[in-house]
């Protein structure tokens, strides 16, 4: 039987491309020398694609392929996907939620403690032989008690909420509308939200609708004592303040898993003591990235079952 031919659109993890090669006929369109060549060539042939979050899909790629039904990404972002467009195409995007909640939101609960507790520093602090001579690192800061403010709360913040009571934490939370049956505090002003707030999580989506919410202002709110993690988009936060808070101690901590220019991280962090620094691996576990890789290869298979 002939299989589905299948467009990748940019490189994958090994083990979905060897899935994704079972079922499908898989075109690598990243390894084409003449990429636009071989799409006007070859395009009618393609119903379904595959790409990621990392690729994306914008409305230039859409037009080179008339035949598109379904694409495929790997990553629950769908900041890098045209998505409107592709709906008035007529095409589906399907991406892998759920599936990495838990990882993404133990990643924003490690850097937050790794952050509040210094365990960066202190590794460093120990590996440099100060303790050894003598010397005695400054005291950290503890969560518990702290009131906890989330930038968002859908299947990712909803999780993270769920976490951080454990820890003894006060949730609270701000979206652009308050959500139903939630119990946690919820507030319509970010900046006042940071006030009160001993820590800020950002866990929203990305793109133009979420672009610098985290202003100057609100990390200026946050203050001195005050943590930021980010495990949300670079682009939800306004780096350049983020960077000049930190370095003149206004922002008291950061933990940070994303940022505006990945992999291109703000040099002047690389001294800094105050932050921990992590690249891009929220859902980077071997169990949450296989899951994802299903995902990707169950959305294509439910749609030409008709599911």
């Amino acid at each position: 039987m002939q299989k589905q031919p299948l467009l990748l659109l940019g490189p994958v993890m090994p083990y979905l491309l060897e899935e994704l090669e079972k079922r499908y006929a898989v075109e690598k369109l990243y390894e084409e020398k003449d990429a636009l060549g071989f799409l006007k060539e070859h395009a009618l042939r393609f119903k379904a694609a595959a790409t990621s979050t990392f690729t994306g899909l914008k409305a230039d790629m859409i037009d080179l392929l008339p035949a598109l039904e379904i694409v495929s990404s790997f990553g629950v972002g769908t900041d890098s996907l045209d998505v409107t467009y592709a709906a008035k195409k007529g095409i589906r995007v399907a991406n892998t939620p759920d599936v990495l909640n838990e990882d993404t939101a133990n990643m924003a609960i490690t850097l937050l403690l790794a952050a509040t507790r210094d365990i960066v520093a202190n590794d460093r602090f120990v590996r440099k032989g100060r303790w050894a001579k003598g010397e005695t690192p400054p005291l950290a800061q503890g969560i518990e008690g702290k009131r906890v403010g989330l930038v968002g709360l859908g299947r990712i913040g909803s999780v993270v909420a769920g976490k951080l009571l454990a820890f003894g934490c006060d949730v609270v939370y701000h979206t652009r509308n308050k959500k139903p049956d939630v119990s946690y505090k919820y507030y319509d002003n970010l900046v006042e939200m940071a006030r009160d707030c001993a820590v800020l999580i950002a866990i929203l989506p990305g793109g133009d609708a979420t672009r610098g919410v985290i202003s100057r202002e609100v990390l200026q709110a946050l203050g001195p004592e005050g943590t930021f993690v980010n495990v949300a988009r670079g682009t939800v936060v306004d780096e350049t303040a983020l960077v000049e808070l930190l370095q003149s101690g206004e922002l008291g901590r950061a933990g940070l898993d994303v940022f505006v220019d990945e992999p291109n991280v703000p040099e002047a962090l690389f001294a800094l003591e105050n932050v921990v620094l992590q690249p891009h691996m929220g859902s980077a576990t071997v169990e949450t990235r296989k899951a994802m890789a299903d995902r990707v290869v169950s959305n294509l298979e439910n749609y030409f079952a008709a599911k």
